[in-house]
């Protein structure tokens, strides 16, 4: 971890999650201001580094934190380019052109169909910047001002479920813990409502929008087990 303040000089961190670290002012190329993290992976963990599993891990924990978490994928798309051949034909065409006497509608289209093979498509591989976290944390805002098409396209989002939601309760509760909750009713009960299983219950718990945990058994009855959505805190110890 390199890092570098306005006022003082660009440290790096390093360490080999063996216990113990290192702290050393670094003299690389200066960050100017910031913080810039590197990864080493073992050779048994390479999957952390295929874009699907970074995608998983950002959508699990920090779905909804305030910056943008930007990715750099390998994308394809269609270019259409001039031929070549087409190109010379068309020279050809062209210097002939003088001693055709007559153009007739064959010519025409013959011509329509020159034009048409000037142009192929070809598959072209680039780079961008996509970003990861679109989703905006809408139990953040006031209540009034959240329409319910809002409140369905989040229900949709977090629970993957293609209905409509039944209910939705948003409120805060301030005093020794403060938090937030965004709580939802599906329409239709869970086929496993009755079954014992690991999960005891769908809340999901933040701490200033970042992930923390789905099995708070403190947080809402096992018999409620049903009602989906989300709690964050701002000072949950």
């Amino acid at each position: 971890v390199t890092s570098k303040h306005n006022d003082d000089e660009q440290y790096i961190w390093e360490s080999s999650a063996g216990g113990s670290f290192t702290i050393k002012q670094d003299n690389s190329e200066p960050l100017g201001r910031g913080t810039k993290i590197v990864l080493q992976m073992k050779e048994d963990q390479t999957e952390y580094i295929e874009e699907k599993k970074i995608k998983e891990i950002v959508k699990k924990h920090s779905q909804f934190i305030g910056y943008p978490i930007k990715l750099m994928v390998q994308k394809e798309r269609e270019k259409e380019v001039s031929d070549d051949e087409a190109e010379e034909e068309k020279k050809d065409e062209t210097e002939e052109e003088p001693k055709i006497e007559d153009v007739g509608e064959d010519e025409d289209a013959d011509k329509e169909d020159g034009d048409k093979k000037k142009k192929k498509k070809i598959k072209e591989k680039y780079t961008e910047d996509e970003e990861l976290n679109k989703t905006k944390p809408i139990w953040t805002r006031n209540a009034d001002d959240i329409s319910s098409e809002e409140y369905g396209e989040f229900y949709k989002s977090l629970t993957n479920d293609w209905e409509e939601h039944l209910a939705v309760k948003h409120f805060s509760v301030e005093g020794q813990l403060e938090f937030r909750a965004l709580l939802f009713i599906p329409k239709r009960a869970p086929f496993d409502l009755f079954e014992n299983k690991k999960g005891k219950n769908n809340i999901k718990l933040y701490v200033r929008r970042v992930f923390i945990m789905d099995n708070c058994e403190e947080i809402i009855p096992e018999y409620l087990n049903f009602v989906k959505g989300v709690v964050d805190s701002e000072d949950l110890p």
